[in-house]
């Protein structure tokens, strides 16, 4: 990841002492730095002192005319890789959020195609009060990534939520968001009536492929017909729908906001990204395991007849992280099982060892044609026992469970 580009955007706050420190290590892993200095934020630290150690020169005003005579805050937007926001104010979050743009920072993150990164920092009061929390949900939709808040003892004197996390960890927090898949710009459509209106789903779909090397992969028999068709039927009763897709041979249905990955890790941070949501329907086939020493080159035959040594690790567990989340954990989880013998029984308990609220059980044995056919039949497993669905076509299953779903969030 050498090379990659970081346009910083350094907010108002005492946390910006912390800045310098964060440039070094950025420089120290071998990425760019184009520093965005805000007027507040010229306040704690200098441009000088910015400038010499990202080793570029600083951008503070909107309407600078040698740089606005090309559009200056739409290149510096464009150019970067990931844009990191340090400190995060309130004031610069409540912009955000609003999409306003009344100076070069605001401007570009309003300008931006690519992800952004936030290190909040604000007294604790601030933090907790209402209009925070909302914009923070707002930011969490719209796909802002977050590293922090700390708690801890403040400038202030009090002690609470609000500290900056430390430069080692927002360093962290880039290689991870780095890494990440970027996310479609959400579909803005006029929202739909419906028992769903005003709810927030998130639908995993399709298999996720791990790759051994840059032509083979793990993956699972999923065609993806079944996540894509209960998305669309949650969006046909108003849901907002982020429907995080692995690579399915069906393409996801209109008026959801697509997000393409590959791999169970990606899956995982994309789901992250899309909380808070009131539902999760965990409808993908992830694989359990991934491989640990694959190759950047084609595997070749040694001629001794024996394969590649492949070693294996444990993939994360979106369904059980999901159900067992302190915050942002949606009010209804819904997982899926297929199986390929003592349906229920085996459903019944992996319902209570993720704890998630409900699964949806199949029987995906050759003999019964559903995996990856046109037709299913289920299972709702729930806490209040098995109720066994008649066999239907795949978008039937969808709109019956989606109505659950709706009845359930009422």
């Amino acid at each position: 990841m050498q090379g990659k580009r970081i346009l910083l955007i350094i907010g108002g706050g005492i946390a910006a002492y912390k800045i310098p420190a964060l440039i070094r290590l950025i420089r120290a892993e071998g990425w760019l730095v184009t520093p965005v200095l805000t007027k507040a934020g010229a306040a704690f630290t200098t441009a000088m002192t910015v400038s010499v150690l990202a080793g570029e020169a600083v951008h503070e005003g909107l309407f600078d005319i040698a740089t606005e005579a090309e559009i200056g805050h739409i290149q510096l937007s464009r150019n970067a890789d990931l844009v990191v926001v340090a400190p995060a104010t309130a004031n610069l979050m409540a912009k955000m959020a609003q999409g306003l743009a009344d100076d070069l920072a605001s401007t570009l993150l309003l300008a931006t195609d690519k992800r952004v990164l936030i290190a909040p920092a604000m007294n604790v009061r601030m933090w907790h009060h209402p209009a925070t929390q909302r914009n923070i949900q707002a930011l969490h939709d719209d796909g802002i990534l977050f590293v922090g808040p700390d708690d801890g003892d403040m400038a202030c004197g009090e002690y609470g939520t609000g500290r900056m996390a430390e430069p080692e960890v927002i360093v962290a927090a880039i290689k991870d968001a780095l890494q990440a898949p970027v996310p479609a710009m959400p579909v803005v459509t006029i929202p739909r009536l419906g028992p769903l209106s005003g709810k927030h789903v998130v639908v995993t779909s399709g298999p996720t492929h791990e790759p051994i090397d840059p032509v083979r992969y793990i993956a699972n028999r999923s065609s993806g017909a079944q996540g894509a068709a209960i998305a669309a039927a949650l969006s046909a009763l108003g849901a907002r729908v982020s429907f995080v897709t692995g690579p399915a041979t069906v393409a996801p249905p209109q008026g959801v906001e697509v997000v393409r990955v590959e791999t169970a890790q990606q899956m995982r941070d994309a789901v992250e990204a899309a909380l808070p949501a009131d539902a999760a329907v965990m409808a993908a086939a992830v694989a359990d395991w991934r491989v640990t020493n694959g190759s950047d080159r084609k595997m070749k035959k040694d001629g001794s007849g024996r394969p590649p040594a492949l070693e294996m690790a444990e993939n994360p567990d979106i369904l059980a992280w999901i159900s067992k989340l302190d915050h942002h954990r949606p009010k209804l989880v819904v997982g899926f099982a297929a199986e390929t013998d003592d349906v229920v029984a085996h459903a019944t308990d992996k319902r209570l060892r993720k704890g998630c609220d409900w699964i949806v059980a199949n029987d995906v044995s050759p003999a019964t044609g559903i995996m990856g056919g046109s037709e299913n039949a289920v299972t709702l497993i729930t806490e209040q026992g098995a109720e066994e669905w008649p066999r239907m076509a795949k978008d039937a299953v969808a709109r019956q469970l989606a109505q659950r779903i709706a009845e359930a969030l009422l």
